[in-house]
């Protein structure tokens, strides 16, 4: 009846300003924004934010330049960069931002394709929104969508082997599809062999694969192209004493914690003497404990060096003097002092042996061996290299390039790449990925879940089968095609019983696993988790309110 309706809104209207009213009077700076105008400033800022992110998915995805208030220059195209770097002042943007971000914390990957598909179910749902559908009736949907399509992911997977019997080329494949999202064609081409080799170089079975047992060196030096994998160490210091070797062959590696430097006592002392002969005596006896350490390394050296022309290398965490350094280097020893602690786990996993932390340990049971110990200079800083090593259980990525601009660049996509073949020793399972996973998803949602939602909540199930395919379609339109076209052809495809993705080269469609396209079921796995709940929350915010304590106009 149309009274009955009027009473009814103006009572709705009514409740609203008693609410808005009794904020006012609890605090008067406070601002409301009601219903309608939270949704559309939710959906409007995760379609903003969509916008800003799309032109950067996939291989053919374009370069963002990024300023800061210093006037630096950052050139990316990692969508995990961006929204860290990129300063975003509305609070919806922000959360969506910081989903995507803790998505690439948790699985290295997946950013840019986390905020298209935010954006996307929110603009899909914006369509059913406008024609009158209750905001709680969607979500519903987008619940049996979600553990609907979790479900398909799981049937939809690849087996894959784990670190017992890794499968090379398959890895090779994965890194491969990771890293040349991030970098130019050439150039990941060849960080995908550093990048497979280094995570299958550290890993062991039956034990969690420890990417920090990766070092990435960076040197300011030549092209991109002079990257390498050094199966051994690369110390960013060199040697202290001007005469000792910069270069031996078939080396013994004693790694130690031994402080080889005289140190001050640690209570105040004092001593008296009454003649300089005695003063004498009492420096020697201050340095005596020191030299006797020196001596003792010195005695080892010579004990598994006599006969023959091996080298010896100390490397201790803490300092070694001038005077003790001097003593080495007579003895033919070369010396680093200062090394990293990490780097000093790492030398035992690369070339073998004990750290030992007294002198009482020294013995030729602890000593590791290298192939080769070298120094490399390059304008003010050195680099010491520990390389031909046996069975190395940690490695070092040398990351070259001639600016700040492409060695940032290099960093940021080895991190993802490393993080891409952890993860398929790690789940045992890939993706075909170049959009397959998402028209594939799309099909069984509207021909299988659909049936078993009743009513309304039927609309959400459309809403976030349609929000997948935003993935299929960005890539498309990136690599300068027709979107609806590449669909078109990929459904009818899939309704023949094939399953494939979107070629960016051909602009048809193809087999990816035929040509090696594999995503990380992970990041599959924790974008269909993260990005309907974020979805959902925005949708069912009805009421903005600004009501924060200002402190300045105290």
């Amino acid at each position: 009846h149309p009274r009955a309706n009027r009473t009814h809104i103006d009572d709705r209207i009514a409740h609203h300003c008693t609410r808005a009213m009794s904020l006012k009077s609890v605090n008067p700076n406070a601002e409301v924004m009601n219903r309608d105008a939270a949704l559309f400033m939710n959906i409007n800022a995760a379609k903003g934010l969509q916008d800003v992110m799309k032109t950067n998915l996939g291989p053919k995805g374009t370069i963002k330049m990024l300023v800061d208030g210093a006037g630096g220059l950052k050139l990316t195209k990692d969508g995990n960069v961006l929204l860290r770097e990129m300063q975003i002042q509305n609070p919806t943007a922000v959360m969506i931002a910081r989903t995507a971000v803790a998505q690439d914390d948790i699985t290295g990957d997946g950013t840019t394709t986390s905020v298209l598909v935010i954006g996307e179910m929110l603009k899909q749902a914006e369509r059913y929104l406008n024609e009158g559908l209750h905001p709680r009736v969607l979500v519903e949907g987008f619940d049996a969508a979600k553990r609907a399509s979790l479900q398909f992911l799981a049937e939809f997977k690849r087996e894959a082997p784990g670190m017992e019997a890794p499968d090379r080329e398959l890895l090779l494949c994965v890194a491969r599809t990771a890293l040349r999202t991030k970098l130019r064609e050439e150039l990941a081409d060849r960080l995908t062999t550093i990048v497979v080799d280094a995570v299958l170089c550290i890993g062991k079975p039956d034990q969690p694969i420890d990417l920090h047992m990766v070092e990435i060196m960076t040197m300011k030096h030549q092209t991109d192209n002079e990257t390498k994998l050094v199966q051994g160490l690369v110390l960013d210091h060199g040697t202290r004493h001007p005469d000792m070797k910069k270069h031996v062959d078939d080396a013994y590696v004693l790694t130690c914690n031994i402080s080889l430097e005289y140190e001050r006592s640690e209570v105040n002392s004092t001593f008296m003497y009454t003649d300089a002969e005695q003063r004498e005596k009492m420096v020697a006896a201050e340095r005596e404990y020191t030299d006797e350490t020196v001596r003792k390394i010195i005695a080892l050296k010579n004990k598994v060096c006599d006969g023959n022309d091996k080298g010896f290398v100390v490397i201790t965490q803490k300092g070694i003097d001038p005077i003790s350094l001097d003593m080495l280097c007579k003895a033919g020893i070369i010396g680093l002092r200062r090394a990293k602690r990490r780097n000093m786990e790492r030398l035992v996993l690369a070339c073998g042996g004990q750290c030992i932390n007294s002198v009482e340990e020294l013995s030729p049971e602890i000593l590791g061996k290298a192939g080769e110990v070298y120094e490399y200079v390059l304008g003010d800083d050195k680099y010491t290299f520990v390389e031909k090593v046996e069975n190395p259980t940690s490695c070092t990525i040398l990351l070259k390039g001639s600016n700040d601009h492409t060695i940032s660049q290099l960093k940021d996509a080895v991190r993802d790449g490393l993080r891409a073949v952890k993860n398929v020793l790690t789940d045992k399972g890939v993706v075909p990925g170049a959009g397959a996973f998402e028209v594939a998803l799309y099909k069984h949602l509207n021909d299988v879940c659909k049936k078993t939602v009743e009513g309304r909540a039927k609309r959400g199930v459309e809403a976030f089968a349609d929000a997948m395919l935003v993935i299929p379609k960005t890539l498309a339109e990136n690599s300068g095609y027709d979107a609806q076209d590449a669909i078109i052809a990929m459904q009818e495809e899939f309704d023949r019983g094939n399953v494939v993705g979107f070629d960016i080269t051909t602009g048809e469609p193809f087999d990816p696993v035929m040509n090696g396209i594999y995503d990380n079921y992970l990041v599959k796995q924790q974008i269909l988790h993260s990005a309907p709940i974020i979805a959902t929350q925005l949708l069912l915010t009805d009421e903005v309110l600004r009501a924060g304590v200002n402190m300045r106009k105290r």
